[in-house]
């Protein structure tokens, strides 16, 4: 009977490969990889959450700032609307005076001196109202600019913080899903944020 051993002296051995430790290595560079983007992805959520807390309180901020010169432009109103009311008052005060020294002079008679006194007076009072309203007037307006100004400005950071959580949203998307187009996606929203961010403090 032939040699069972000696037969299998003669075949030639298999190379032997180790497939549980190249099945590992392949894997621990998959990890690696895969964990050098979720870093690169955490690092760039964190930066964008923390720029849309900073916008999200300044857009807080300019809105609050800018409805109280509102409120202060509508007092400014109020108190303009009042001198007119006061200019107009006087301009009617005027109007009597000169309708009374009128009557006097259409019966023949001299008008009282008081008559055209009171006549200069109210129109003294009413130039002085005039300049009083019109300053008031300035005052108001400028209040209202400014405030305009801040509404845009709030716009500009709530955007901002728009733009900024739709970028880590993508980021966490990208986290999940390991797709780096995501990724890009976040990053690109991201930086639009940025640039609506940079906006208010440029102009």
């Amino acid at each position: 009977m032939p040699d069972p051993a000696a037969g299998r002296e003669d075949m030639p051995e298999q190379p032997e490969v180790e497939t549980e430790r190249l099945h590992e290595a392949i894997h621990e560079e998959l990890e690696r990889a895969g964990g050098t983007m979720l870093r690169r992805i955490a690092l760039t959520t964190a930066v964008f959450a923390a720029l849309a807390a900073i916008a999200a309180l300044e857009a807080g901020d300019t809105v609050n700032e800018a409805l109280v010169l509102k409120t202060e432009a509508g007092r400014l109103q109020a108190q303009a609307s009042d001198q007119w009311a006061y200019y107009q008052a006087k301009g009617i005060k005027a109007a009597v005076r000169a309708a009374e020294a009128s009557s006097w002079t259409a019966v023949g008679k001299p008008a009282p001196p008081t008559l055209a006194a009171d006549q200069q007076r109210y129109a003294t009072e009413q130039a002085e109202i005039q300049r009083e309203a019109r300053s008031v007037e300035q005052e108001r307006d400028a209040k209202s600019r400014e405030a305009d100004a801040l509404i845009a400005r709030h716009h500009r950071f709530a955007s901002a913080v728009a733009l900024f959580q739709v970028a880590i949203a993508l980021g966490a998307m990208a986290a999940l899903t390991r797709m780096p187009l995501l990724w890009l996606g976040s990053v690109l929203m991201g930086l639009a944020g940025v640039v609506l961010f940079a906006l208010p403090w440029l102009g």
